[in-house]
Order: C-alpha cells, then structure tokens, then sequence
C-alpha cells in the first residue's frame, strides 16, 4: 500500500481567516487520493496539515500569519489551575447539574485572558520535589514553628516564605517522573483587601491539618496512614516515602467517580470515520445536525455554507487508510471521531487522527447550548488523556498534535497553554520548546527556531531522481519520467514538490502526474 498524491502548487494572494487580510495568505498544497499514517506522521512533522483529502503547508517566510506545527507531550503535562477549573466544573454538573454561565471564546479550545495566563504560568507554580520522611516531617516541625512564632511577633514585618533554602530542586519542572510536591504560600496580590506588611494569613483548617500529618507521621514511621491518600489514588507503593499534597493527577480530575443518582451522564465513545462502520453510520445524522448548528451559531456560516457535501468533505473524508498492527493500539491508526455523548445524545465531536507517534486534532465542533462547560477546553484534556492510554500499549505514540500555532493572532495563542510543547522550527524540521520560542516571536511573526546557524534540514531531498512518479498508470523513478517530458515547468514542480516533503517521502509516495 502506497501513498498517492497529486501535487497543485503554490497558491498566493488569497484570504486569511486569522488576519482577515485579503490576499497575505500562501501555501503549497496536494490532494492526497489515500496516503499511509506513517507518511502523514512524517508529513506532519514537516509543516504539512490536513483539510480532508486535502494536505497543505504554508510558506511560513511569506504568508501574512506564519503557523507554526505545535504539539504537546502528554507524559509530561500537568493540567493548570485553569484546566483543573473547567474539569471540576464538568464534575459539578454531572453529579449536581449545577451550571457557571460565562462568556468563552469561540475557538474550539479557546479560554478566557485569565486562563491564558495561568496556563502561562502553571508550571512555575508546580515545584517538583523529592523528599523523604524525615526531611519531610523537619519542613513541616519548621512551617509549624514559624507559624507559631509569627503569630506571637506580629509586629515584624517580613512576608512568610515556607519554601526553605535547603529545599533543593532535584527534578526540572515537567520532568514527569512520579515526585511529591510543597505548596507554596505567596503573598496575597495588591487589590484584594490584603495587609502587605502583615504576614499572610493561613487557615486554621489548613495549620490543623499540618499538625495532624506530622503527628501521624511521628507515630507511623511508615507513612501510611488513613485519610491522607488523594482521592482515586492507591498507598505509595514506596513506604519510606510520603505524599505531601500530591496533585491529582489528570486521570484523577477526569474520572473521579460521580454520585449513584448523579444528575446527568456522560460518555465517550471512538468511532472509526468510515461509512461502512455502523456505529458511524447510525450517528451520522445527530452528528451532521450537531455541526450545523456549531457552524451557524459560533462561526456564522450560512445555512447553504455546511450542507452535508462540505461536512462530509471536511470531516468525514480523509486520506488515511486504516492500519491496525498487532503491535498498535488496539483501536489501530486511522481518521476517528471522539464523540461526547450527554444523556444520550451527541453535544461534542472531536476529529482526530491516531498516527504512529501521536494523537493529531483535526477539528472540534459542539452545541452551542453547553458552551458552558468550556467543551474546547476539556475535550482537549481528554485527547492528551487518551494520548496516555494509548502509550500504555504503544511506547511510541506519545505526543499531542495541536495544529498549528499562530502567535501573531492573539485568538490562536491559546494552544500555548498546553504544557510542555513544542513548536517546529520552520527551517530544519526540529522541534524547539515553546519556551524559547516565544521571545524571538514577539519581534517577529517569522522565526527560524533552531538556534544553530549551521544546522540545515536533515530529511531534505538531496537525489530528486529517486522521486517516485505514478504515470500512465506505470510507476517510475523521476529520472525516467523526465526523459518524456517537454514542458519546462514540468521540472520545477516537482522538484519543489520533492523539497516540500523531504526525501524519504518522496521516495515513498507516488506522485501522480497526468
């Protein structure tokens, strides 16, 4: 099984959605009659996209918004503060049927300001720290002390700082490794009615509950003790060692157990995008209606702009042939839907495609009536939740493809919140953190990434020969399809053709010439 491919060229001066720029957009693009999920995975870590059956790749040095391949990595993500509101907010309504009504965004994993700059700063704020029992009893015996002393002594004026100096990092942030962690107490932020020159103040719940723990510790050496383990989480299998505070993990805030006579139901069920597939067939119409409805409400569409052609064209054609081997997930790779069905009916569907090395998000669409529940937001929590399930079988699969990120349209910025990640250098194809990243973006929407200046594309076509040309319904390296050739353009489209998608695609795919 081959890839076959239909190279169109370079397409410049039409108009962007993002800037709203009349003719500033350009790339190259390709309909893909079929194409195998190793060639899109590599394709994909070159800059290229798909719409459909249609695969795209700006050029990033004259296109008016440069967008920039992100993806995160699951293993080592932890959900912020604002991730964590939105799945406790979800749990809320499942148990409870409470509803927060507020004003989102329209972007399908859009959040507001305030979340944006906690996603910014959620991994400051998580300091990862091995200690044993006893380092950890002498931190809390010293908190407590300090406490006590702070309150016989309030007219020193000096703001509490319980991290001490001789707790030393010993893990990066991100790291991933299993590690406890030391709650930081800050000074309260200007505004809030707070003293600065008073100490911050603690809640006595919170004193009682560090004496309690100390004391328990002091009796049981061991550390395992009732009442102090997480919700959902099993005793430290690591006796000598406790849990101060651990942060749930995302699983945690995701699948905690919901209440017998909880109010609503919700389930998540992944269907292959096939017609020949029942499930995808039997849900077809509920979900086609669910996309008019989000293409009319959030995006404005015009009834005659989502009819059945373009939904199906859109998101339920694909390129991707099936594979399931044995040594793959057991849903196998291949285009699926991830539908998000609430007391029996469809309210989200997330497009993906599950490729060798990770989950790639093609589109999110929702009703409208559940905006609500910031649905972009925890459907993108739970495709990295599934990105980790499906490493489990598959040690290979684990990352998160976002799309693209756009840091020159402040809409399309959010995917930045999704930490760690990773954006591709738009030169030589290597992945950079966002974090030094983001400095040189903000003075220039075109950057190239990778800090060597000798460094060049690796995977780069270097014998444009090899090509593999699909002509005549004959296949032959571009070194015999040449010879025939008497148009002058002929040559120079497929070699740009060949420098887009780098040699061993070339090589592999068939390029299909009339």
């Amino acid at each position: 099984m081959a890839s076959v491919v239909e190279y169109k060229g370079l397409k410049a001066g039409y108009h962007c959605g993002y800037c709203d720029s009349r003719e500033g957009k350009a790339s190259c693009g390709m309909w893909a009659h079929s194409m195998t999920v190793q060639d899109y995975q590599d394709l994909i870590d070159r800059g290229w996209r798909r719409s459909g059956k249609y695969v795209y790749k700006p050029v990033m040095n004259q296109t008016c918004c440069p967008q920039y391949t992100i993806r995160c990595r699951p293993l080592q993500f932890q959900p912020s503060k604002s991730h964590k509101k939105v799945l406790k907010k979800m749990l809320k309504f499942l148990a409870k049927g409470e509803i927060f009504r507020r004003n989102y965004e329209d972007e399908p994993m859009d959040s507001t300001m305030e979340d944006a700059v906690a996603g910014d700063f959620a991994l400051i704020n998580k300091l990862d720290i091995k200690c044993d029992l006893k380092r950890l009893s002498s931190d809390l015996k010293e908190s407590l002390e300090s406490e006590e002393k702070k309150k016989e002594k309030h007219s020193k004026k000096e703001p509490c700082n319980e991290l001490t100096h001789s707790q030393a990092i010993e893990e990066k942030l991100g790291s991933g490794e299993p590690s406890h962690s030391i709650k930081v107490h800050t000074v309260p932020k200007p505004g809030k009615g707070a003293d600065l020159n008073k100490p911050p103040c603690r809640k006595a719940k919170e004193i009682r509950k560090e004496r309690k723990m100390l004391k328990l510790m002091q009796q049981n050496p061991a550390g395992e003790f009732e009442g102090f383990h997480a919700q959902g989480q099993a005793p430290s299998s690591f006796p000598p060692k406790a849990k101060s505070n651990q942060p749930k993990s995302l699983e945690d805030l995701i699948f905690e157990s919901l209440p017998e006579n909880a109010s609503h139901k919700l389930e998540v069920r992944l269907v292959p995008v096939s017609f020949e597939d029942p499930e995808f067939k039997s849900s077809f119409s509920q979900s086609f209606s669910l996309y008019v409805k989000y293409q009319m409400a959030i995006h404005q569409d015009p009834p005659d702009e989502c009819g059945k052609t373009e939904f199906t064209r859109f998101l339920c054609s694909s390129p991707l042939e099936a594979e399931n081997p044995p040594t793959g997930p057991e849903c196998g790779y291949g285009s699926f839907h991830q539908q998000y069905w609430l007391d029996g009916k469809i309210i989200a569907v997330g497009v993906i495609d599950i490729l060798p090395y990770c989950v790639s998000s093609v589109y999110l669409y929702y009703d409208p009536d559940y905006s609500f529940l910031s649905l972009g937001v925890y459907s993108a929590l739970r495709e990295i939740a599934f990105t980790r399930q499906l490493h489990e079988k598959t040690s290979q699969l684990s990352y998160y493809y976002m799309g693209f990120y756009i840091h020159s349209c402040p809409k399309m910025k959010y995917k930045g919140q999704y930490r760690p990640s990773d954006l591709l250098c738009p030169e030589t194809y290597v992945w950079v953190p966002i974090e030094q990243c983001l400095p040189p973006l903000e003075n220039s929407k075109y950057c190239r990434f990778n800090q060597d200046p000798e460094a060049v594309d690796q995977g780069r076509s270097k014998e444009p020969d090899r090509v593999r040309v699909f002509h005549k319904k004959a296949i032959m390296p571009y070194s015999v399809y040449k010879k025939h050739q008497k148009d002058p353009s002929e040559e120079a489209t497929v070699l740009q053709y060949a420098s887009l998608v780098g040699q061993v695609c070339s090589e592999r795919m068939l390029l299909f010439r009339t």
